[in-house]
Order: C-alpha cells, then structure tokens, then sequence
C-alpha cells in the first residue's frame, strides 16, 4: 500500500470539527475585515476634499508651491475649486469633515444598543447578509457625490448617518458567532490574533482608497462598498451561526484550559455543564436577556465606560491620522493614506500581545491598564517626535498603534465574550449578542467624540488634539481601577491559599 502523500498527511491530521471551526475563524474574519474596510475611505480621501491652497491661512505662499508641486495634476470636475471640493474647500473644513465623521459615529453609537437586541431574536446569518448589502449600498453612496457633482453637505452627511445604521449589524453578529464556535481556553490569544481583521481592514481600505484618491476619489468609495457586499453574499451563502447547526461539537475536546479564565471556584464538571448550556442546547431555550440585565452582569458597565474612552483614541486615529500626517509631513494625500497603515499594523500586533498576556495572567483589567499606562506617555511622545521627520514618525506610529489598539482589541472580543457567557448567566447563550452591543455601542460613543472634538479642538493646534487623547487615556484607565484591584486581591488570595 502507497504512502500518502503528506498534503493528503496534513489534511487528514485534522477532524471534522477543527476543519468547520477553522473555515469560520478565517470567514468571519474577512466578513468583518471587510466592515473596517469601507469605514476607511473617508480619512483618505479628506486630504483630497480640502487641499491647502493660496487663499488658506494655513500655510505660507512659498510653502504651498513646494507643496503643490508633489501633487499629481488631475482632471477634476467643473465645480472642483483650487482649494478642494466644495463645499469642503472653505476655512472650516475641519469642523465641516468633523461633523462627517460625527453623523456616521453617532448613528454608529445608538444604533448599537439596538442591534444586539435585535440581533438576538432574529437569524445571525440573514441579519449579518442583509446589513452588508445595505453598508455597501450606503457606501457606494458617497462616492457617488463625485461622479454626479454633488455639493450638497447634507447629502454627504446623510451617506454617513445610513451607513453608521447599517454597520451596527456586524459586530454583535460575528463576535456571537465566533464564541458559539470558540471555548473560553486561550480566548485571549485567539481572540487577539481574530480581532486583527479590524487592522486588516482599516489597511486594505486605506490602500484601496488612497490608489484612486488623487485620480478620482468618488471610487474610494465605490470600490470598498462593492467590496463589502460581495462579502454579504458569501455570508449568505457560507456562514454556519452555531457548530450544533452541522452536528459539530462546541468546543475543542482537546483544550486543557477550556473551562479555566472566568470560572473562580467552580469545578470542572459544573464548568463543562454550562458551556455546554451555554453553546449548545440552552440557545433555544431560554429567553434573551433584557438591557438591564445585561447591565447587571458584573464587569460589563466598568468594561464599557473604559472602552468609551480607549475607541475615543482609537477612533480619532482612525479618521485623523492622514490629515495629520499630510499638514505636519507635507506630503499628498495618497503618500499620508499609506503611511497611516503602519498605524493598524502596529495595532495588529498589539491586539495579539494583549491577548496573549492576558491569557497568560488570567487578568483581562490588568493587562488593558498596564498598556492604557504606557500609552499616555507614548501618545505625547508621538507628538513630539513626529515633527522630527519620516522615520521617527514611523517607529512611533507602530508603538502607539500597539498601545492604543490593544486594549480596545482585548475589550470588544474576549471580554466581551467572556462576559457575554459569564457563569451568572446560567447559560443563557443568547445574551452574548446583548452584552457586545451594549459594551461596543458604549466604546462607540467615545468613537463618535473622538474625531469630533479633533475636528474642534485641531484649529487651535494638533498639539492640543494629543493632550486630549492622553486625558481620554488616563480616564479609562480610572474606571478599570476597581477591577484591576480586585484582580490583584484575588491573586493574593490564591497565592496565601496555595502557600497553606
């Protein structure tokens, strides 16, 4: 009998399971990447919206021509003025650009609280297709501003509030799918290493957009919203909402610590029980869990209030960063968007560090404050820094992507799932969906302040937008405090139990 040939050797290595748990892992991953991904487009193409022009207060004449001179000349439309597209090409394009990202972040924000609810009583896989068609759709809807000539604001603000509606669906959906399918073993890490989609995309979309930003930024748009809805079709068409649904099993039989970070003193029989319940048959039967009660869990409203704070850092990164990059490094708007990835790549490997850590310690608080600490410092550094040229500003746009990134990673995956399948539950399955809405509909409204207040604040100097992000970190470092010292005291007390 011939050997097998060890392709065939690898493959069969793996069960069923593991092969189903995998193929879920890598779709979601990409069906959320995709999300990020047309969110991305509108802090490229800002630099394309309001160019610095000789009419501008900001910059000097001489400094302009140099400045102009590495732009690549364009054709633009007939209504395109010197200064950008109306009706961003005035003084206040940044209040004007700031309330772009206000509308999306605040529908953003409320409409979380009601998608987890939602999504509870109602089939994953078609609310997570229908929300995706729907985000490219509204998406594609910006971009189409160009090619029509559009100059109406409230057009452009209107595209952003539908499309911050819509995009509510994704989150609460994946990450309920994801811990149907995942344990709580090493939650962290493969939550860590999960959760990068969200830098993935945050890159990909930058590249996407920043290719045609200075040709025809209406595609910028077009592309990421066509992009995320043919990802809403594989969704229909592959998403497996729970591993009971094709007779898999919930969790890796083979994973020594499955039961083992949120369980205090429960032993292992009463732990595999209500994971059981938990991922499994007690989906069906039990109730979803009301708002307040949700609420109620413990460690769900600290959680938030810091994630509130943390994505307010995160967020004005996200939509800021090229524009900064283009008034501080002088360069174009496509060279800022692509630079400003090495931000979400910095991000990537932050999120994997966190939840490695954590993982290892068994102490989710400590280790989101521990890197909220070193961010402060490292968020006024960046401020300094930048300014020196190109190279330190890369170097520090890794290390802060990893700082701020990080804890947000950690908060919005595995302590959300660890919450949402907390043993005070009593394996009600369908309160997972609930407890990441409403500690991400939290995070988002700190999202929706972020870049507001950059918008604000920025006129008086970019200096001014770093101090706040360094107060917004010291206050989500404030609420994780209560946990963070009961975390420590519970290890105290295991230490002296051990030692008896």
């Amino acid at each position: 009998m011939a050997q097998l040939p060890p392709g065939i050797r690898f493959i069969t290595s793996f069960s069923r399971d593991q092969w189903y748990r995998a193929f879920i892992f890598t779709l979601t991953f990409f069906l959320y990447a995709s999300f990020h991904l047309s969110r991305k487009p509108i802090s490229i193409v800002k630099g394309e919206l309001h160019k610095h022009c000789a009419a501008s207060h900001e910059v000097e004449l001489s400094s302009y021509r140099e400045y102009a001179a590495q732009i690549q000349p364009v054709k633009k439309p007939s209504n395109a003025s010197q200064c950008g597209w109306e009706p961003f090409d005035k003084n206040n394009y940044k209040q004007l650009l700031g309330a772009l990202d206000y509308s999306f972040l605040c529908a953003y924000a409320i409409g979380m609280y009601l998608s987890g609810i939602i999504g509870e009583r109602l089939p994953i896989r078609y609310y997570l297709t229908v929300g995706m068609l729907a985000s490219g759709l509204f998406t594609a809807m910006f971009g189409l501003g160009y090619f029509y000539n559009i100059h109406n604001l409230w057009f452009y603000i209107m595209a952003q509030i539908a499309n911050g509606l819509v995009q509510t669906t994704g989150w609460p959906s994946v990450v309920t799918c994801i811990g149907n399918w995942f344990g709580k073993g090493r939650r962290g890490l493969i939550m860590g290493i999960w959760n990068s989609h969200t830098s993935v995309g945050n890159i990909l979309g930058s590249l996407i957009a920043a290719y045609w930003v200075s040709t025809c930024w209406g595609l910028s748009f077009v592309m990421p919203g066509v992009i995320i809805a043919v990802m809403g079709i594989f969704c229909f068409l592959f998403l497996i909402e729970h591993p009971k649904d094709i007779s898999c099993s919930s969790t890796p039989s083979s994973d020594p610590e499955m039961q083992h970070l949120l369980i205090d003193s429960e032993n292992c029989t009463a732990s595999q029980n209500s994971s059981s319940a938990i991922t499994g048959e007690g989906r069906h039967g039990t109730s979803a869990i009301s708002f307040l009660g949700a609420l109620r869990i413990p460690g769900v409203i600290e959680f938030s209030l810091c994630l509130l704070f943390a994505k307010l850092v995160s967020y004005t990164f996200l939509f800021w960063l090229p524009l900064y990059i283009t008034n501080v490094e002088h360069l174009d708007a496509k060279r800022a968007g692509d630079l400003s990835t090495l931000f979400d790549v910095g991000g990537i490997f932050g999120g994997i560090l966190a939840g490695l850590i954590s993982d290892r310690l068994e102490k989710r608080a400590s280790t989101c404050g521990m890197m909220l600490l070193l961010a402060a410092p490292t968020l006024y550094m960046f401020s300094a820094v930048s300014k020196m040229g190109l190279e330190a500003t890369v170097v520090m746009l890794l290390i802060s992507g990893a700082l701020v990134n990080g804890p947000y990673a950690l908060i919005t995956t595995a302590v959300s799932a660890d919450l949402g399948t907390h043993k005070s539950l009593k394996g009600n399955a369908r309160a997972l969906s609930t407890v990441t809405a409403i500690i991400d509909g939290t995070g988002s409204v700190g999202a929706a302040l972020g870049p507001l207040l950059a918008g604000l604040i920025s006129p008086s100097g970019w200096n001014n937008v770093f101090y706040m992000l360094m107060v917004a970190d010291a206050c989500a470092l404030l609420f994780l405090l209560r946990l963070i010292q009961k975390e420590l005291r519970c290890n105290a007390d295991h230490t002296l139990f051990k030692e008896h």
